[in-house]
């Protein structure tokens, strides 16, 4: 008990002391936590042999991510994905598998051995990329997406190449050879763990198919994957009601692991990674009324689980090794990432990526995974890989991995530059002009477009989101990508004749600089501009916006009129209240923006400070004033 307690204290003090660090400083919080295991392991020592069981327990927190993106993904979207999925995913392996292979060959490798490696580095890292994918609010992005494709892909792929990989072992009798391809791997696909150099024996576990011929997999394979999906649809509800009437909180946090480990444990029976399982059920349920309830209880574990994987990632690597050979470790891992980026940027061209969308999926994709760590044990277990080698290629996996951090911090700047430079995709010719001119096609402006149009007025959109544009189009909104702050956008938009000006981006800086302009060429243009905050409203006040909408603002105060409705109120009455608060906040915004200062934070404002809370007063005042007054109107009326 002493032991787990010391090595529980390590690593959540690594953890609570290196990841907020390297959070500040913009480098990522996996970053943070590869630094951390490098700083226990390596570097003091502190972890011992425990780690590789721990790594075992702590990638379980790659299933229970891929369950909680299988919640946001309904069986619909699953579907549009499957041309990149087959095509985008399917080749990337082929492609990449087969140019290390090739480049394996040339430094003197046997076929079989090339072969393998270039299995092993054809998979990438769907911890490492979907936890920063995520973080970093990249996820519904094109490229993310399209990253996220071809990562379910590698994941499925895993299990062809596991029942390749005996095959390769020819020193083997043909029948043993033949008898490992067809029955080894359905353990060994669940079997996440074996990261130790040597690959050490593993017993036998529990299995469905084990024995059974092809086609007696097959249907027990269909069967269970069946099962999982009749399941979330028909028992879902049912067991979630018999949860609430226990009344007790931690029953729904049990449900959501048994969720997600018994779905695990089931794939492991048939052979399947875990890994998938969790996501198919995760899709299952994304239709489901209690997606919430599951994310909100599965989200803590999941990311303490990634980040124990991470530390033991950095823990694990043998700078003793890497030491004696850096050039030759780090050139090979070097070499990899750049084989491996070359192929993405190729097909991501090829599938109409362009821009930041193709540094992203090239980039994010380019290091090693952890599967490599799965396959490069697996394959010294069936002797495909000599001894001396699978030490060496576990570092360059690790290595890249540790990596993968700095390639996305170069992608935040290659994305800085082309915004800077204009360097992205082609702008569209504006060959159409309005009156009215819509620049941003988000949800906000969709909805002002839509209204409009359906008024009868014609209006021109722009956008720097080419998905957005191209979105639009498919519903018959013709619109126009580019950058929609360049002047010579905006005049060739019709600035100079137009009526109305609706500045709807999502960046508030691009925004300003927007209206600014916008002002200063058409001082009697009206421009009605999006707001994110108070303090987006002040400087966009100041550039010359003449109505500026809030953008969480009218939809809050609905959302207050319902609560005053159901207090006890009459729909008259908080109607009333509602329309008070509207027209003193918009006059409370109007005397602040007087008084706000660009150069000083607003809580340092006094003036500022001291007139807002006199308005606030006021406010509560007039209300509580409104509120009496009905109720005497009301009494008089029952009188």
């Amino acid at each position: 008990m002493d032991a787990f307690l010391y090595q529980a204290s390590i690593y959540l003090a690594a953890a609570v002391i290196a990841v907020p660090i390297a959070a500040r400083l913009g480098l990522g919080s996996v970053l943070g936590y590869l630094a951390a295991g490098i700083l226990i392991g390596p570097v003091l020592g502190l972890v011992g042999q425990e780690m590789a069981e721990l790594q075992h327990f702590a990638e379980f927190g790659v299933v229970m991510m891929l369950f909680l993106i299988g919640l946001e993904l309904e069986p619909r979207a699953l579907w549009d994905m499957r041309h990149r999925l087959l095509g985008l995913g399917g080749m990337q392996v082929v492609l990449t598998t087969l140019a290390i292979m090739l480049g394996a060959m040339a430094m003197g490798h046997d076929w079989s051995v090339s072969l393998a490696i270039g299995m092993i580095f054809a998979l990438s890292s769907t911890a490492i990329v979907l936890q920063t994918l995520s973080e970093k609010g990249l996820m519904q992005t094109k490229g993310g997406r399209s990253a996220f494709s071809v990562l379910l892909t590698q994941d499925i792929s895993v299990i062809p190449m596991l029942a390749l990989l005996p095959l390769l072992a020819l020193r083997k009798p043909p029948d043993t050879v033949l008898d490992d391809a067809l029955h080894r791997p359905l353990g060994a696909a669940g079997e996440a763990a074996g990261h130790t150099a040597g690959g050490g024996h593993h017993e036998a576990g529990l299995s469905l198919v084990a024995g059974l011929p092809g086609w007696g997999v097959t249907l027990v394979t269909l069967g269970v994957v069946g099962a999982i999906i009749i399941a979330g649809i028909y028992l879902t509800r049912p067991v979630f009601r018999y949860i609430h009437l226990a009344h007790l909180r931690e029953m729904y946090t049990a449900l959501a692991l048994l969720i997600v480990c018994g779905i695990s444990f089931l794939m492991y029976l048939i052979g399947l990674s875990p890994a998938l399982g969790a996501f198919l059920a995760g899709v299952v349920l994304a239709n489901s009324e209690f997606r919430h309830e599951l994310e909100s209880d599965i989200e803590p574990f999941k990311g303490l689980l990634l980040g124990l994987f991470f530390i033991t990632v950095g823990a694990g690597i043998n700078f003793a090794l890497l030491f004696g050979s850096p050039f030759l470790i780090m050139g090979l891992a070097l070499l990899v990432i750049v084989i491996k980026g070359t192929i993405l940027y190729v097909l991501g061209r090829v599938f109409d990526l362009r821009g930041g969308d193709l540094w992203l999926f090239t980039l994010s994709l380019a290091q090693a995974g952890e599967f490599g760590f799965v396959l490069i044990s697996f394959s010294g277990q069936q002797n495909v890989l000599p001894p001396d080698m699978i030490e060496m290629l576990l570092l360059v996996v690790a290595i890249s991995m540790l990596i993968t951090p700095l390639l996305f911090i170069l992608y935040e700047w290659l994305s800085k530059r082309m915004v800077e430079t204009g360097e992205h995709t082609e702008h569209d010719d504006v060959d159409a002009q309005a009156r009215i001119i819509i620049v941003g096609i988000g949800r906000f402006g969709q909805i002002v477009n839509r209204l409009v149009r359906s008024s009868g007025y014609e209006t021109v959109v722009l956008d720097h989101d080419l998905s957005a544009i191209q979105r639009m189009r498919r519903f018959g909104v013709k619109g126009f990508f580019g950058d929609p702050t360049r002047p010579e956008m905006l005049i060739a938009a019709g600035l100079r004749d137009a009526k109305v000006l609706v500045a709807a981006l999502d960046d508030p800086d691009a925004a300003v600089r927007l209206v600014t302009f916008a002002r200063r060429e058409r001082p009697d243009l009206h421009i009605i501009a999006r707001a994110r905050d108070r303090n987006h409203v002040f400087r966009l006040y100041k550039a010359g916006a003449d109505d500026i909408v809030r953008e969480m603002f009218d939809a809050s105060l609905r959302a207050g009129r319902y609560v005053l409705e159901n207090m006890g109120l009459t729909e008259f009455e908080a109607a009333e209240l509602e329309d008070m608060f509207y027209h003193h906040d918009r006059n409370s915004v109007r005397e602040l923006a007087k008084l706000w200062d660009p150069d000083v934070p607003t809580v340092e404002n006094a003036a500022y400070i001291a007139r807002a809370r006199e308005l606030e007063k006021e406010l509560e005042t007039m209300l509580l004033s409104q509120i009496e007054e009905s109720g005497e109107h009301s009494s008089n009326n029952r009188a």
